[in-house]
């Protein structure tokens, strides 16, 4: 009964989490045509604030209510299934075609900032200032963008587009309603995960990796298969890209800037590994397929293989 009541609590804290980040969103969007801020802005803050919220309210929760381990799972997790799942799965659907901003730009800050997180993991401890520094490796590229957008280039990321307009009360109602179920719900999941994780004798680490990482990722997932589904799947590489890169610079920094813990060999090869060579993979099949101008149904099954591999290696390591 016990376990049931933890996985109910699993359950719901998912939905409620993935339907809570879609109404922020829409909230934030609202919000910004009220007050008439510019598309760059209004993009950061979505990314910022929209897609990884989910991760950086679990890592957050995890990180205070003792589960640090929790909170690493969560961040480099989600990373891994954006790639490998959520991309991977998408590409399979339809090929994505291959945007030169994502390739030239967002594409090069994120195998840079995956390099930089790695040199910091290479002593086995994160510290606060460790993320300290993740945090200025996220302003530093933030501001690397906005400087590439005021110079004429295209907008960095996609606004998603609202069914209607929304009222300035509306809007409000939906970025302040969303964001207290945010919230709750990330609360709720990170109880029933760490609960369900101690009850079980499972690593909390393997629950952040597995699913805790999924269920902070379905927001992605559900944005890039609705995008590939409506004819708009250029629109998922550059999402993708940017989500990992605030899951990377800034979920990531939470638990080291809430206190110092110790890194496993598992963390820094195993999991943190993955994340690297998934990445440097997605590089090498963008920068190899340029002359096609597409990511074809071919590289999206060598990722989603990838990411089954390594889940199979996760629960092998149970046993």
């Amino acid at each position: 009964m016990t376990f049931g009541l933890y996985i109910g609590a699993i359950v719901i804290g998912l939905a409620l989490l993935t339907w809570s980040a879609d109404r922020f969103i829409n909230g934030a969007v609202g919000c910004s045509d009220v007050l008439k801020l510019p598309p760059m802005v209004t993009g950061l803050v979505l990314v910022a604030f929209g897609t990884s919220a989910p991760e950086i309210l679990v890592s957050t929760l995890a990180s205070l209510t003792g589960s640090p381990a929790l909170a690493v799972g969560n961040a480099l997790g989600s990373n891994i299934a954006n790639i490998g799942l959520v991309l991977g799965f998408t590409i399979l659907i339809a090929p994505i075609p291959l945007k030169k901003a994502v390739l030239y730009r967002e594409l090069p800050i994120l195998l840079a900032a995956t390099m930089f997180a790695w040199l910091l993991f290479l002593d086995y401890r994160l510290s606060p200032v460790d993320g300290m520094l993740l945090l200025l490796m996220l302003a530093l590229s933030l501001g690397f963008l906005v400087w590439r957008n005021q110079t004429g280039a295209e907008d960095i990321f996609e606004i998603p587009e609202q069914g209607h307009r929304l009222s300035h009360r509306q809007a409000v109602f939906h970025f302040l309603s969303g964001l207290i179920i945010l919230i709750a719900s990330a609360r709720l999941l990170v109880w029933g995960a760490s609960e369900l994780a101690i009850g079980l004798g499972i690593d909390e680490l393997i629950v952040g990796l597995t699913i805790v990482a999924i269920g902070t990722s379905l927001p992605e997932l559900a944005a890039s298969l609705s995008a590939a589904l409506k004819g708009h799947q250029d629109m998922a590489l550059g999402n993708i890209v940017g989500s990992n890169l605030f899951n990377l610079l800034a979920v990531l920094a939470v638990p080291a800037l809430l206190g110092p813990m110790d890194l496993s060999t598992e963390i820094i090869l195993r999991d943190y590994g993955t994340m690297a060579a998934l990445t440097v993979l997605l590089g090498v099949f963008a920068y190899s397929m340029q002359r096609k101008g597409k990511l074809a149904r071919l590289e999206g099954g060598i990722l989603l293989a990838i990411y089954a591999g390594y889940t199979t290696w996760l629960v092998v390591s149970l046993v």
